[in-house]
């Protein structure tokens, strides 16, 4: 496909949320340029700095002295996955958004595969893991935790735990997010389905960890993501709270 038919983008802010990932967001910021170059002629990058050591820190503000097109957004601490993300969508200017992880698990490269499926008919455009590489236990764990999710929110896509997501800003006037741990995916996901959002879905790769740590899948952390997910069921699919007006 040639660079003209490329950019296909009116706009688009490209956002990372990061924790401790300092081995890993210099490429990737540099990536997110060099993709963004190809589809559009109007990007910004944000760097969502959810609370990260000094390290990390540095390295941000280095890229944002060095990259007129970076900006970063710090949290004083740490607010959580959901948080970061909450962050990042109130801080996009442009009409369209993509977001992935900071710590390399995904080609932010391949964010050119997601803007040839965006057109007129769709609103988001939700990537899906061709194969998970991750240890063991994080692959079953994932997996039940997709078709958990998927089955008891009734969501329109294949793999809400992939991170790897270009969707149209607007969407977001239509509804709040809410949720400050990962479980913001299901709900984001829920409430963009609900608000008749059009979907489309490209497999994209990904890869074994780094550098960083995960905010997920830690057993500290697995029975408060429970107890939120029980809580967004309730919330979202009982009381059916959450979506402001309809597309």
């Amino acid at each position: 496909m040639t660079e003209e038919r490329r950019k296909k983008l009116s706009s688009l802010s490209i956002f990372f949320p990061v924790y401790n990932d300092w081995g890993t967001i210099t490429t990737m910021a540099a990536q997110a340029i060099t993709a963004a170059e190809k589809i559009t002629d109007d990007y910004e990058v944000i760097l969502v700095d959810d609370g990260s050591e000094e390290k990390t820190q540095e390295i941000l503000t280095f890229l944002e002295s060095r990259f007129p097109q970076i900006r970063v957004i710090h949290h004083e601490r740490n607010r959580g996955y959901g948080g970061a993300l909450r962050t990042g969508f109130r801080e996009a200017r442009k009409e369209f958004v993509f977001y992935t992880d900071g710590d390399a698990q995904y080609d932010v490269r391949q964010l050119l595969l997601l803007a040839d499926a965006m057109n007129e008919e769709v609103d988001v455009v939700n990537g899906f893991k061709i194969k998970r590489h991750d240890p063991y236990y994080r692959v079953v764990l994932g997996k039940i935790y997709q078709y958990t999710s998927k089955f008891l929110f009734s969501l329109p896509i294949e793999d809400v735990d992939c991170d790897f997501r270009l969707m149209r800003r607007s969407i977001f006037d239509r509804f709040e997010l809410t949720s400050n741990s990962g479980t913001i995916c299901v709900e984001m996901i829920h409430k963009m389905s609900r608000s008749g959002c059009r979907f489309a879905e490209v497999g994209v790769n990904h890869f074994f960890r780094s550098s960083g740590k995960s905010q997920f899948f830690n057993f500290v952390r697995l029975y408060h993501v429970a107890r939120d997910f029980s809580k967004l069921w309730f919330r979202l699919v009982v009381r059916k709270e959450g979506v402001h007006a309809q597309a």
